[in-house]
């Protein structure tokens, strides 16, 4: 809920110029109803110069009016000056001093492990130029040889929230072009937590490609040996009868 400028300082002038509950002024101004009552005792904001919040356009005196006739009634805010004049901002995000070393190593990962995402996705998600991007991507950034690849998300530059939605957003665009994608490309155009749910698909060897549906020609042969009886030792070596060793003996001996 929307809170007025200078709470104390409301605070202070509620209490001194009208006769509305602590509880009604400690909602409106975002304090503590103990902390307004400390107010009027004199014990919490001394020295503090009221704000008139109708002078300043935050609070009509219907607003007033109608909170001191029933104890039950919010008052609600006129104007939200601190958002006045404020505007969407375009452009990248502003990254804090502190985690500005930390840009090129986040593009790094982003550009390595989802390439499908745009440079103007990338620029939003860590607030960084188009040119840095590309000069990182083409790997003619002037330190790509220190830069190691870690997760925006892990460095505090984006939300996963964002870089999950940043990715679906990739992964229909490229579905409505009609691209045709493997299944690593098909894993980094989901989010984490639906990735890591996926099952493996089972993967052939390149060696062995192309011979899914080969199988051994044992068939008929199985049928042949059912067909025709199994030749026993004596047919392979064609032995000759025993019977003509000895007619050759009885021979010799007369």
């Amino acid at each position: 809920m929307a809170k007025p400028l200078m709470a104390k300082a409301t605070a202070v002038w509620l209490v001194d110029n009208t006769t509305i509950s602590f509880k009604q002024i400690a909602d409106f101004v975002g304090l503590h109803e103990l902390e307004v009552q400390g107010i009027a005792d004199g014990d919490v904001a001394q020295g503090v110069k009221g704000f008139d919040p109708v002078a300043n356009n935050q609070l009509t005196q219907e607003e007033i009016t109608a909170a001191e006739g029933n104890p039950l009634h919010k008052l609600r805010l006129k104007i939200y000056a601190a958002a006045a004049g404020e505007e969407k901002r375009r452009g990248p995000r502003y990254t804090p001093l502190s985690k500005r070393q930390d840009r090129p190593a986040s593009i790094y990962w982003l550009v390595k492990f989802h390439p499908e995402l745009a440079d103007s996705q990338i620029s939003k998600l860590v607030g960084t130029t188009k040119p840095t991007i590309q000069a990182i991507r083409e790997r003619t950034h002037w330190n790509i040889a220190n830069i190691q690849p870690i997760d925006p998300v892990a460095l505090g530059l984006c939300k996963q929230s964002e870089l999950d939605q940043a990715v679906q957003k990739a992964a229909a665009k490229k579905a409505a072009e009609g691209g045709v994608m493997s299944d690593d490309e098909r894993r980094k155009l989901v989010s984490t937590e639906q990735s890591l749910g996926m099952e493996a698909e089972p993967k052939i060897p390149g060696s062995i490609e192309g011979l899914e549906t080969f199988t051994l020609g044992g068939g008929d042969e199985n049928q042949r040996s059912e067909e025709e009886p199994v030749a026993d030792a004596d047919s392979f070596f064609n032995l000759p009868a025993g019977g003509g060793d000895e007619e050759e003996e009885d021979d010799q001996k007369a």
